[in-house]
């Protein structure tokens, strides 16, 4: 497995794209074992991980537990080995994008976010990204793998901004590893 980054600014984004391609995660998807539960784990809106009320200080054990967190067909998210299945609460995503490296402009502009679990992801096709509504107004979000998404922070998000009105682009967006992402609210 790859190291995680706690910066990205001293690293260019060919850099990043190579230490996120390079990151071996376990084959949740295919892992269905019989024995299933609970666990009082849950994961707050801000990205914090707690388990029977105590926050999870520990931060290799949250990157940990992030590598075998799956989201269920039915939207639930479990933490899943070969052997057992253990449902958690997520009040909103599970990860948060803390960091963003934009490299490029226009249709030539590659986007790189650090999660608050030290995970790189490149937005683009595979990764998109989408603002959501909800009651506290459109919040930002970016695709991780299998379902699992990033709160966009909300300093990030109006770095994300400023990038796309100095673009001047109607809509309002930005390009990303040749995918366009217009930063307006859907439902």
């Amino acid at each position: 497995m790859a190291a995680t980054l706690t910066d990205l600014s001293p690293h260019s984004l060919a850099e990043i794209a190579e230490l996120a391609a390079e990151r071996a995660l376990p084959p949740v998807e295919s892992w269905h074992p019989e024995r299933e539960g609970r666990i009082d784990i849950r994961i707050a809106r801000d990205g914090t991980w707690f388990h029977e009320g105590d926050a999870i200080r520990r931060e290799k054990l949250v990157q940990l537990f992030s590598t075998i967190l799956r989201r269920e067909d039915d939207g639930g998210y479990v933490l899943v080995t070969p052997a057992e299945k253990l449902t958690i609460k997520v009040e909103d995503a599970p990860f948060v994008a803390v960091e963003m490296k934009s490299e490029g402009e226009g249709a030539a502009r590659t986007l790189a976010f650090r999660l608050n679990t030290g995970d790189l992801v490149i937005a683009g096709p595979e990764h998109p990204l989408v603002l959501r509504d909800s009651r506290d107004g459109p919040l930002p979000y970016l695709h991780v793998r299998g379902g699992l998404n990033a709160l966009i922070g909300r300093s990030v998000y109006y770095e994300l901004i400023d990038l796309a009105l100095a673009e001047d682009n109607s809509p309002v967006g930005l390009w990303s590893d040749g995918a366009w992402f217009p930063l307006e609210a859907v439902e």
